[in-house]
């Protein structure tokens, strides 16, 4: 075997850690001789005449980059034909990049790190900013390549390319989707770097574990670092939803509209890349129950198997020198460390311990008008939505976890109504029952005002640890000054505020006919699934929520 292809070999070899930083599949190939470092979105291209210590400095820069969405398609097309822009947006993206993740790095490549140049900026658009400023920024160092705009953006054109897209018959609802997919609705936002566009952990061991383990467990299937598909999408049959618009016309009477009093929420203006503080006003408002008899849960969907072992799982001790498992992060750092010429840590095993059960979990139900809308089967999305939420919030009680039930409607950012139907507080009774078979479809869906109140009162009232928010909607944001992209991007943002206070985000639509991408752009990172009918839900519904809690679970023990 002749040297390049010795080289060639050694760099596909590295694919494996690139993956796993970037949390995608990666491939790494040998660059031009001498040449800088760069990335295609799908290939990694490195000198493979570099020492072993600059190829994996390289690599990690150009997988950080990719992790952080410091190369999303919006970014590098203001980069485009400008090398100079390039070059100081590369200075600063590629410190904030790597210092999102260095705590993953191992120690031996933290120095490439400059935490001053990180801290001038909290996302891409924020870094891009400060390139086009009269600020003095130093070279990037070598280890950084280069930014090669027509590569990235010619790979995320077939990725486009390559999707289908449900089309419905109604000219609302096509107009929606085009507008969703003109304007991506978030630029302001990093990609949060410890949650991986398939709804898994995103940290290196979780990503390398699944990849090793889940194919046993389940039998394949699903991108890398997934227990199994976490975005999932079944399609329904078409004639399901054919408007975001409300089918009423007001909130029902015994839920009073107009300015009033209530919890403040800020909302995030999309087009002017700032919160709008104290714009939306949340209101709880009780439910009608007289006249109503109880909803009758009889079928609970097979869920309280997965269910039942999520909240007596193992905490394991890393960085062990025995136990029943690999460490795959030590694993990896070790091997790192190899290449880059150190000693490793022997210390690559996991120990367990049994723990007991410590998790509150609060349901949000859309209400909205638009899930009157008949579905597939024939039932409205709302009772089947509504269907699934008595049997989650039924099964999640029984097992002995802290559970609350609220729903969701909104006529205006002054009166964003959350309905209790279950506090946590609250006896899983007759009267719970009732509350929820009275509730009907109406008014609008600000979504992210929703999804900022109930993660507060997950907060403030949840009493554990380990807290999940699981969204049952159709996805459809649209509000009087909501609209479909602005919307999208604050619901995401709500979500990301809420995994960066340690609260896991689980998002299920279940009946609707709202298209995969219109999810990814509502939900974006968080886990999410949609689903023709709620007995669906008991084959994804294990892996959804542990994905949801892994990514929280590291969101608390990274320092903020």
């Amino acid at each position: 075997m002749g040297s390049d292809e010795r080289n060639r070999d050694g760099l596909g070899r590295l694919g494996l850690l690139a993956s796993a930083i970037a949390s995608r599949s990666l491939q790494v190939a040998p660059a031009e001789p001498g040449g800088p470092a760069w990335t295609d979105g799908r290939v990694v291209f490195v000198d493979a005449d570099g020492s072993p210590r600059q190829q994996v400095e390289a690599l990690v820069v150009q997988a950080s980059l990719l992790a952080a969405g410091s190369l999303d398609p919006d970014v590098v097309r203001r980069l485009a034909w400008r090398p100079e822009l390039a070059r100081r947006y590369l200075a600063v993206e590629g410190h904030r990049a790597l210092a999102a993740i260095e705590e993953l790095l191992p120690r031996t490549l933290r120095s490439i790190v400059d935490r001053e140049a990180a801290a001038r900026a909290d996302s891409p658009v924020a870094s891009l900013a400060t390139a086009r400023s009269r600020l003095a920024i130093d070279d990037p160092p070598d280890c950084f390549g280069t930014i090669r705009t027509r590569p990235l953006l010619a790979s995320a054109g077939r990725a486009r390319g390559s999707t289908t897209r449900q089309r419905t018959p109604s000219e609302q609802r096509r107009g929606v989707l085009a507008e969703l997919a003109e304007e991506e609705a978030d630029a302001g936002v990093a990609a949060d770097p410890f949650s991986s566009p398939v709804g898994g952990g995103g940290a290196l061991g979780r990503l390398l574990g699944h990849l090793l383990r889940a194919v046993r467990q389940l039998g394949g299937g699903g991108p890398p670092g997934a227990d199994a598909p976490t975005h999932r999408t079944r399609t329904p049959t078409p004639g399901g939803l054919g408007t975001v618009f409300s089918t009423a016309t007001r909130a029902t009477a015994d839920e009073a509209t107009g300015e009033a009093r209530g919890m403040k929420y800020p909302e995030w203006d999309v087009h002017r890349r700032r919160y709008r503080q104290g714009w939306c006003t949340v209101q709880e408002v009780e439910p009608r129950t007289r006249g109503i008899d109880p909803l009758v849960v009889s079928d609970r969907y097979g869920l309280r198997r997965p269910l039942a072992r999520l909240g007596m799982g193992l905490d394991f001790c890393h960085r062990q020198a025995q136990g029943d498992d690999v460490d795959i992060d030590a694993a990896v750092e070790a091997r790192v460390a190899t290449l880059a010429g150190s000693a490793p840590d022997e210390a690559v095993y996991l120990d367990s311990l049994r723990r007991r059960r410590d998790l509150a979990v609060l349901l949000l139900l859309d209400v909205s008008g638009s899930t009157a809308e008949p579905a597939a089967t024939g039932r409205t999305v709302h009772e089947q939505q509504r269907d699934a939420a008595a049997a989650l919030t039924v099964t999640l009680h029984e097992i002995g976890d802290r559970v609350a039930l609220y729903a969701f409607r909104s006529q205006g950012r002054s009166a964003v109504h959350l309905v209790p139907v279950k506090r946590f507080e609250d006896d899983l009774d007759a009267l719970v029952m009732r509350r929820l078979r009275g509730l009907e479809p109406g008014a609008y869906s600000r979504l992210g005002a929703a999804i900022r109140h109930g993660a507060s009162v997950l907060k403030d009232r949840g009493g554990t640890l380990r807290r999940l928010l699981v969204v049952l909607s159709d996805g459809l944001a649209y509000d009087h000054g909501y609209e479909p992209a602005y919307g999208a991007a604050d619901a995401r943002r709500a979500l990301d505020e809420a995994r960066s206070q340690g609260v896991g985000c689980l998002c299920l639509g279940i009946g609707a006919s709202t298209d995969a991408e219109t999810l990814r752009r509502v939900f974006g990172s968080a886990a999410h699934a949609t689903m023709s009918r709620p007995d669906q839900l008991s084959r994804v519904i294990g892996p959804l929520f542990r994905s949801a809690l892994r990514s929280a679970d590291v969101r608390r023990r990274v320092p903020r």
